[in-house]
């Protein structure tokens, strides 16, 4: 009854393994799709805040929203059907996102003003906006700025293959202790046989 219990917690270990391993083989395979999108996006299509599916994130890089949104924060951005003044949106300004407080809207007109700032921004029109601030996670924006290079990709990759090695490795040394101790026991019990004999 023990060999039996410690089989099915070996197999339970192994399940488990592997699902973890799937588990970081699709998270990095997302990380990298989402990094070459937003390159792609970003440097070939001069679009700042992809937003696939209508929803995307910005890193804060200027002050302008303190103290409710600082540098380095990571924001959420959500397409809406309409905007209302007082809404935190993010707009495009050339190749640059801008994340600002609605102040004002008239027909098709525009005015943000980032709450650190005296002076009201140059008007956008609603086309400019690409959505509402949702969600702000404090800090996390560094990490993900960090992830987005090349570097941080390839670092990714690197710790995927790493990770996924070591585990293959511990899987196969395993495996071949385990068939030495059966070698070894069907050796001890031919031994014990030639000595009966």
């Amino acid at each position: 009854m023990n060999s039996q219990n410690k089989e099915t917690n070996e197999k339970s270990k192994r399940i488990w393994k592997a699902l973890m391993r799937t588990f970081f083989l699709v998270f990095a395979a997302l990380i990298v799709g989402v990094n070459l999108y937003t390159i792609n996006a970003s440097k070939i299509a001069g679009n700042p805040v992809p937003m696939p599916f209508g929803v995307g994130s910005a890193v804060v890089l200027s002050g302008s929203m303190e103290p409710s949104i600082s540098v380095g924060d990571l924001l959420i951005v959500s397409k809406q059907e309409s905007y209302e003044v007082g809404d935190v949106i993010v707009f495009q300004d050339g190749k640059v996102a801008v994340t600002h407080r609605i102040v004002s809207i008239s027909e098709n007109e525009v005015i943000t003003r980032g709450d650190a700032n005296n002076t009201d921004d140059d008007p956008i029109t609603l086309d400019d906006i690409k959505g509402e601030v949702v969600c702000v996670i404090p800090l996390v924006g560094r990490l993900v700025s960090m992830i987005k290079t090349p570097a941080g990709t390839l670092v990714i990759m690197a710790l995927a293959v790493f990770l996924l090695e070591r585990s293959f490795r511990a899987e196969k040394e395993k495996d071949k202790k385990q068939l030495d101790d059966i070698k070894a026991e069907i050796e001890k019990m031919k031994r014990e046989q030639s000595q009966k004999s």
